[in-house]
């Protein structure tokens, strides 16, 4: 009986319980398609980060990442590369060698990180050859030759074709010394990335430095950031019977990248608030004024005996029945929204070069989810019902006297 009369009492006023319901759809349209942005945009970032530099994962000796010393190292790659091609999930792995040395190019020094690669696997893993902007990238059979940050290249004033001279200290002890010729000029977008990162080929690199064919790590990507997870752990139980290995994955590695996603989630959920607290304001003020227009009618109701308690229940049910017509209206109208540029991407206008150069998709692509969409819809619902409650809570300090006598 109740729930026949608060859906009678909704359609009263239809034009007031559309506009109620419509402003309700409209917020969780909203918060449905910019959470899906926020985490697909996340989904792009991470991978075009972990594609320049990190990987998803990466096997190393225990203790490197905390402190990069070139003695920590894989001995056989080769092995832990077997576990790799076994791992579901694995979509490509290559081989890494690294070292601070000093890089001289005429009467200029600097310290950078040199690093060893494979150029046949390299491509399949990192996105270094694409940024390639001047000259080319490492090819198989490649010496003495390198690959260097453009902002590294500009601070020595050296271009494609010149020397440069790199001292450092090899896996033994000894001195390091080689002298190669630029091939090619990257730019990632990342300040201190191209200032500080020279690419030699990974042979050249271990002949130089002594590292007897070990690594000091060995980077895969996966197919998706969801298979992460399972990938690690499969990778972690496989590495139990080889001593001093571990593996991380791009969350460990790259600890700054999830401070930043955090911490632009975190300025996105105060943005959502602000948002539902203007709505929810709207929709009490909608709530008050039917409850003032109907005064009169609740007095004439206590009077017949009716209690206030079943009243509030007759209001929460109207409120709720009208919050929940506009939460499904908005939930199908922002997975809509969310789908079309989900299969379409989203171009930002006047940002593309921008977006090149930090190695992300001129297309940006939403992703709907069920975390997109229940934690949008519920926070409309929550707050929505929250002012409802607040509404019909005036009805119980009513007095029928006053009520009857309400103007």
């Amino acid at each position: 009986m109740d729930c026949k009369l608060a859906w009678r009492n909704i359609w009263r006023n239809p034009r007031r319980s559309i506009l109620t319901m419509a402003a309700v759809a409209f917020a969780t349209t909203l918060l449905v398609f910019m959470l899906s942005w926020q985490f697909g945009s996340y989904a792009t970032m991470i991978n075009a980060s972990v594609r320049i530099r990190t990987g998803h994962l990466q096997v190393q000796a225990a203790g490197y990442h905390e402190n990069r010393e070139i003695r920590k190292v894989v001995r056989e790659p080769q092995a832990v590369a077997a576990i790799l091609e076994r791992t579901p999930g694995i979509r490509a792995y290559t081989f890494r060698a690294e070292s601070f040395s000093l890089v001289s190019s005429k009467n200029r020094t600097y310290g950078a990180l040199v690093a060893g690669i494979d150029p046949q696997r390299e491509p399949a893993v990192s996105t270094i050859r694409e940024l390639v902007r001047d000259g080319s990238f490492l090819a198989r059979g490649d010496t003495a030759e390198a690959v260097v940050g453009h902002l590294l290249a500009k601070n020595f004033r050296a271009g494609v074709g010149d020397e440069l001279v790199v001292l450092g200290q090899g896996r033994d002890g000894s001195i390091a010394a080689t002298t190669v010729r630029i091939k090619g000029i990257f730019n990632s977008g990342q300040d201190e990335f191209d200032r500080g990162v020279i690419y030699l080929p990974l042979a050249w690199f271990q002949e130089v430095y002594g590292m007897q064919g070990a690594v000091n790590s060995v980077v895969a990507v996966c197919d998706s950031l969801d298979v992460v997870p399972a990938a690690k752990s499969h990778i972690q139980k496989a590495l139990a019977g080889m001593s001093g290995l571990t593996v991380l994955d791009w969350q460990e590695l790259t600890p700054g990248l999830v401070q930043a996603i955090k911490m632009d989630l975190i300025s996105g959920m105060l943005f959502y608030v602000i948002l539902i607290v203007v709505v929810a304001f709207s929709i009490m003020n909608t709530f008050l004024m039917a409850i003032f227009e109907r005064t009169r009618e609740f007095g004439v109701m206590m009077a017949m005996g009716t209690r206030p308690g079943r009243l509030m229940r007759i209001l929460v049910m109207e409120s709720l029945g009208m919050t929940l017509i506009g939460v499904l209206a908005g939930i199908v109208a922002g997975s809509l929204v969310t789908w079309y540029f989900q299969v379409n991407g989203l171009v930002i206008s006047g940002a593309e070069e921008m977006m090149r150069q930090f190695g992300l998709p001129e297309r940006m692509y939403p992703q709907l989810s069920l975390l997109s969409i229940g934690v949008g819809a519920g926070i409309v619902l929550l707050l929505t019902c929250l002012t409802a409650l607040y509404s019909a809570f005036r009805v119980r300090r009513l007095k029928p006297v006053q009520a009857l006598t309400a103007v």
